[in-house]
């Protein structure tokens, strides 16, 4: 295991994964030192290749049933195909089922996702805030309910008749922000708990941590006290011409090098993936069959300051991927 104060969890992809054998794997994940599972709320995947996408509250759910670490969702988007409202009910549902486990990863949301609703799709800006805006809802639903008192809200986004969350936990659950932008996670500090982010440079990331913290501060809080949670994509397999493989043809969007927000279809995903060549992974994603340069990886981002680390084999060896990181990579992890 990962020395005390790191967590080292599984990114349980649904995109790629039945179910009942991402349940099976993040069991077995447990058993071999990994602790805790988030797991992306998709209804397409990102390319038809990967092939599933199931409902991710029913698979937390589960996860919640089978392992004993955190469950989040990361993430959701609670503006789009989700009113805010019942974003906070299935989140205080799980936190009360499963209690000092589970926290909320949210996001602004994706076009993949949630054009199905077939609504305007909006640019980036309004995106982020329709969700701050459903997060300030989903705190006062959280705070009221947990007063006995009823809520309403009446916004620039959404309206919120009177009413509360009659199942809530005793404490309520953390709420994280997925962000790659600097403003957001200025945002970020200032209202909500932690903030979550995928693998980058690693200047990128550090100024994305001096906005998350300038944000803290602004309202008085300690950000040394607030998680920071990175989600990594990674390619290993035996060899490195299999590893390669994995991730041309099953994470090619890991090569793909401009945004993806206003993508609507796999089929879409899968005509660009097309032009992905080996080298667009560099500096984006480790393939590697030598699992020390996965750890040497790794670590880098523990050393910036990341407490919880999730990870995303890309492949589809995944038992022995669990297998071989329990024992040659996350032993060697420290903070």
């Amino acid at each position: 295991m990962p020395s005390t104060g790191l967590t080292v969890g599984l990114a349980a992809a649904l995109e790629q994964f039945p179910p009942n054998e991402i349940v099976a794997l993040a069991a077995q994940a447990e058993e071999h030192g990994f602790s805790g599972v988030m797991a992306a709320d998709h209804v397409q995947p990102w390319v038809p290749a990967q092939g599933e996408a199931a409902f991710v509250w029913n698979v937390l759910a589960a996860l919640g049933e089978r392992t004993s670490g955190d469950i989040g969702p990361g993430v959701t988007c609670p503006s789009m195909r989700w009113h805010p409202a019942m974003v906070a009910q299935a989140s205080a549902t799980l936190a009360a089922m499963y209690p000092g486990r589970h926290w909320l990863g949210l996001g602004s949301g994706e076009a993949l996702n949630e054009h199905v609703v077939a609504g305007y799709w909006p640019e980036a800006p309004e995106r982020i805030n329709r969700m701050f805006e459903a997060i300030e809802i989903i705190q006062k639903l959280f705070t009221g309910s947990l007063a006995g008192k009823d809520v309403k809200h009446r916004g620039e986004f959404f309206h919120l008749e009177s009413m509360r969350l009659w199942t809530m936990p005793e404490v309520p659950p953390e709420i994280r922000v997925a962000t790659a932008g600097p403003v957001t996670a200025k945002r970020a500090g200032r209202t909500v708990d932690g903030l979550i982010t995928v693998g980058a440079p690693l200047e990128k990331i550090g100024g994305l941590f001096e906005k998350f913290e300038a944000g803290a501060r602004e309202v008085g809080k300690d950000p040394s006290t607030m998680p920071r949670v990175l989600q990594l994509h990674l390619s290993w397999a035996p060899t490195y011409e299999e590893a390669l493989d994995n991730a041309v043809t099953q994470w090619p969007n890991g090569g793909m090098k401009f945004p993806k927000g206003d993508i609507r279809s796999p089929f879409d995903f899968a005509a660009m993936a097309k032009l992905v060549r080996p080298e667009d992974f560099e500096g984006r994603m480790v393939i590697s069959e030598d699992p020390d340069v996965h750890r040497a990886e790794i670590q880098r981002y523990v050393d910036l300051g990341f407490d919880r680390v999730y990870l995303h084999n890309v492949g589809r060896n995944q038992a022995e991927w669990v297998e071989v990181f329990g024992r040659d990579v996350l032993p060697k992890l420290h903070r």
